[in-house]
């Protein structure tokens, strides 16, 4: 079976990085942890808090990679004379990724008890709408 991708016609030049976003979201779609909120905080902007109990600053990391909020959490090996009678909590990495749009810039992180709150603002564009003026073609340029 052939998969058809929304941005295959012709009108849509040059989406392809949408479709790799896409691609890449539907991959990262069926992961749960860490739970996470996304809130409405003001007219333009957004805060994402996500439980990272158990994970300090150091441990996390924030970077935007095209167009993409990607949060990382790797705890520190823990000492290896510990003897644990029951591990009921997990010591595991996680990677979250958010699609941004354009425009959504992150404004600021921070760690409270336990969650990480990030908030992130819609800028809003300028009209960028200009005329094409139409002259007569370059002598000797093909047709």
């Amino acid at each position: 079976m052939t998969r058809t991708s929304p941005f295959g016609s012709p009108l849509f030049l040059g989406f392809d990085h949408l479709e790799q976003m896409l691609e890449r979201l539907s991959k990262n779609g069926g992961e749960g942890y860490p739970p996470y909120n996304i809130e409405q905080t003001g007219p333009s902007s957004l805060r994402i808090t996500l439980a990272v109990a158990g994970f300090t600053m150091d441990d996390l990391s924030i970077t935007v990679e095209d167009s993409q909020l990607v949060i990382r959490g790797r705890q520190a090996e823990e000492a290896q004379n510990r003897v644990f009678l029951h591990r009921g909590i997990a010591a595991r990495q996680f990677q979250r990724t958010f699609v941004l749009a354009d425009g959504i810039e992150v404004k600021g992180a921070w760690l409270d008890s336990g969650l990480l709150h990030i908030d992130l603002e819609r800028i809003q564009p300028e009209s960028r709408a200009r005329s094409i003026q139409i002259g007569m073609r370059p002598a000797g340029a093909s047709r």
